[in-house]
């Protein structure tokens, strides 16, 4: 199986948004390139060369149990998509076919540039409204969970946004055909890798136009100066037109201004909108319920809508950030065994069409194991050896089951071997950490005995 898709040159291009219309202007919905599948082995790549810049500095700009966390979330927010059709293009193509006032011509470069402002407008509002509205807020703020801001934070998405999203690029169905809709929607998305980095200080000239790194930063940002400010996807141009631009000044402290403190990827997902359940239930009265759902997540009874600037709290260099100091010898297992999740992610993403819901589903569950594993770990969790027991065995036995079915080989490879004896000494590993475990929890008196 390729990594790669497309010319390396090409795939770059991509990232950067850089395609004619002539090339990207399609008249039938499978001759559209699966733009976003095939740039995630570019994102990898430059992911692995922003590690390597970072460990040749020395900075620690990259973390391996942020990093890891952040692309669990990516993988999370994914798994819909190997169960169920996307909401927004089903809803697009259905308003589209039945309801479009106008029906552009799907080979004019006018529609073409249309529809990239469109989707680029559309993602403003939207970005806009996911700072604003609490219950929005809740899925939007899985993207700004990481205190660090690098390559690997593009992919910390939350699996409920693609919810509440879809309806802001409606309007575009009334006039925009499917095809191009679909062209612009993912390079969109693509765009947006990128600008997450440190390294690139500024770009010029296009500063005043493009959503760059360091106007993403600002937006990333907890000081009281980033709070709601550039929520431009490819253009900053909305910003400037409607008074949420803020340049970048003193130093960006990123994240949440009340951290989760967690790389458990469940409570990655899912912390705030706990959060926001148990702060509804304990306010009185149904227009401050509506209120805590409807108004930006800093309100409270008697403040304005989206609450006060004074109530950030204020953060002064060097900044703490949640960290948690596991073993060297758990980091490597970490190392090894999650690009192998990543790996066996993608080839089911590839490939979920041609397998039954069954396997997808056990698939589905086995990923979210391994994901919540390797959170625990570094959040040094004690049930983090038994899960961990668990994830091996059920590799192994699942690997069994599979090995001579119509989904599996008796003819094993050397690389499909490697994995089996990885995995069985793994699970000898995880025998002895969790009677270990057991071993520390026990009584004093029956530890005597």
């Amino acid at each position: 199986m390729a990594i790669f898709k497309v010319p390396f040159l090409t795939g770059v291009r991509r990232l950067l948004y850089i395609l004619t219309p002539n090339e990207s202007s399609f008249h039938f919905e499978n001759e559209v390139p699966e733009y976003l599948k095939e740039a995630v082995p570019f994102f990898f790549v430059f992911i692995i060369l922003e590690i390597i810049i970072s460990f040749l500095k020395g900075d620690g700009k990259v973390r391996l149990n942020d990093g890891v966390t952040s692309i669990s979330a990516g993988i999370f927010s994914k798994v819909p998509d190997l169960l169920t059709k996307s909401i927004l293009y089903c809803s697009y193509l259905w308003v589209y076919e039945n309801f479009r006032i106008l029906e552009l011509s799907w080979n004019s470069p006018w529609t073409w540039w249309f529809c990239l402002l469109g989707v680029d407008c559309g993602y403003y509002w939207f970005h806009r409204f996911a700072h604003e509205v609490n219950f929005m807020w809740a899925a939007h703020s899985v993207h700004h969970s990481s205190e660090e801001y690098n390559l690997t934070t593009a992919l910390r998405q939350s699996v409920l946004q693609l919810y509440t999203s879809w309806m802001f690029y409606i309007p575009l169905a009334l006039f925009v055909p499917f095809t191009i809709f679909m062209v612009h929607c993912d390079m969109n998305t693509i765009y947006q890798f990128w600008i997450h980095t440190k390294y690139i200080k500024t770009l010029g000239p296009l500063e005043y136009i493009m959503n760059t790194p360091s106007h993403h930063r600002v937006h990333h940002g907890r000081n009281p100066y980033c709070i709601d400010k550039n929520y431009g996807g490819t253009l900053i141009i909305w910003d400037r037109l409607f008074g949420t631009f803020a340049a970048e000044s003193e130093e960006v402290a990123f994240g949440l201004t009340h951290p989760l403190n967690t790389f458990e990827p469940v409570q990655v997902q899912f912390g705030y909108v706990k959060y926001m359940f148990r702060r509804l239930s304990s306010l009185s009265g149904w227009k401050n319920k509506v209120a805590s759902m409807f108004c930006g997540p800093g309100w409270a009874p008697g403040k304005p809508r989206l609450g006060n600037i004074e109530d950030i709290p204020k953060v002064q260099p060097p900044f703490q950030l949640y960290d948690t100091k596991t073993p060297l010898w758990m980091n490597i297992y970490v190392a090894v065994h999650f690009p192998l999740t990543v790996v066996g992610f993608q080839i089911i993403h590839q490939t979920a069409n041609m397998l039954s819901a069954v396997h997808v589903l056990l698939y589905s569950g086995f990923l979210l194991l391994s994901l919540t594993s390797f959170g625990l770990m570094f959040d040094k969790r004690p049930l983090s050896p038994f899960l961990e027991l668990i994830r091996c065995a059920g590799f192994i036995f699942g690997e069994l089951l599979l090995r001579d079915n119509e989904y599996g080989s008796s003819e094993s490879s050397t690389t499909v071997n490697v994995i089996r004896v990885m995995y069985l000494a793994s699970l000898g590993i995880w025998s002895m950490q969790s009677v270990r475990a057991m071993a520390s929890t026990m009584p004093k008196q029956m530890k005597q005995e």
